[in-house]
């Protein structure tokens, strides 16, 4: 017994060693690597992590004349209040409904595109299509919101078209109907960056092995046989990596987009928890109410990975860990 402890403990020293060496070695080849993404660390750190201790002021009483240190505790004050503000649910009524249509159709329509992209046989037609695509990507949301603003406008082509093929009779200021606002807001969404998103889905389609479509050409399988039992299985592992990370930012959705595309006729629609925090929080010098709002979404975004990760983890499908 006590060869065969001595013969287990050098065993297991010489692993640690090997493992020791083994993690030098990778440590080493990987030094360029790891120089590079040193300042990104760093970046992290100043930008992400040390402004959390500003969190601090959500249980306090905040004045800038005494900072947080001399600013007086308040406990959960300012979250009793949130909770108690009508507005404050108007403003996640708005930011779930927005930011669940944006995931939806923009997951259908970013797929979609990608996967009538990959039908296309000329490669030259498919770069073009593909560049044209993901343009609006780059253009500011001011320029987008005074495009659309036009279109929809009761002098636009909207309206123009909609009348000439008499399906109205008179023109209708779309921008002023609070039950549409949803849907411009979503629609605009769709057309700056379906085809930005669409490029992670054709890269995961370009990414699967041909020998598997071969295989359904000889079994005789068509175009969408073949869509529906290979391709989209074998990016689905992408699709849910992707939802996860949407759904962790169901609440932080902004405000440049409801602010650019909004107005006082359809305030209550328009109305986020982003654009709240601003009006009611620092617009009001409430800065302690709007980093109560501010933690709340953070929290709240927190939870919903979790959630979604663990409910991708039980399936089997994609996961972020």
């Amino acid at each position: 017994m006590e060869g065969v402890r001595e013969i287990l403990v050098k065993t297991n020293k010489q692993v640690k060693v090997q493992t020791k060496m083994g993690l030098s070695k990778k440590l080493y080849d990987q030094r360029f690597l790891i120089a590079m993404s040193v300042p990104f660390v760093i970046w992290v750190i100043i930008f992400k992590y040390i402004p959390l201790a500003g969190w601090l002021m959500a249980f306090q009483d905040y004045k800038p004349k005494l900072g947080i240190l001399g600013s007086q505790w308040v406990g959960l004050k300012h979250f009793k209040v949130l909770f108690q503000e009508e507005q404050f649910y108007q403003a996640l009524q708005n930011t779930l409904g927005m930011s669940i249509l944006a995931i939806t159709f923009g997951t259908i329509f970013s797929v979609g595109f990608a996967l009538l992209l990959n039908e296309l046989r000329s490669l030259r037609l498919k770069r073009v299509v593909q560049t044209i695509s993901y343009l609006p990507h780059f253009v500011s949301w001011v320029v987008v919101a005074n495009i659309v603003g036009q279109i929809l406008s009761t002098t636009g082509v909207l309206n123009e078209i909609l009348m000439a093929l008499h399906i109205i009779d008179s023109p209708v200021n779309f921008m002023s109907q609070p039950n549409l606002f949803w849907g411009i807001v979503t629609g605009s969404d769709l057309w700056k960056e379906t085809g930005w998103n669409a490029i992670i889905y054709l890269a995961a389609i370009t990414g699967i092995d041909v020998q598997l479509y071969e295989a359904a050409k000889v079994d005789g399988a068509n175009r969408w046989q073949q869509i529906k039992s290979i391709t989209l299985p074998c990016i689905r592992g992408t699709i849910i990596i992707l939802l996860i990370m949407s759904i962790g930012n169901l609440i932080n959705i902004g405000f440049e987009k409801q602010y650019l595309l909004g107005n006082n006729t359809v305030a209550s629609k328009s109305l986020v928890l982003d654009k709240y925090a601003l009006d009611y929080g620092i617009g009001m010098v409430r800065y302690s109410y709007g980093t109560a709002i501010g933690m709340f979404k953070s929290v709240v975004g927190i939870v919903l990975i979790y959630i979604a990760n663990t409910l991708a983890k039980k399936s089997g499908e994609g996961q972020l860990i």
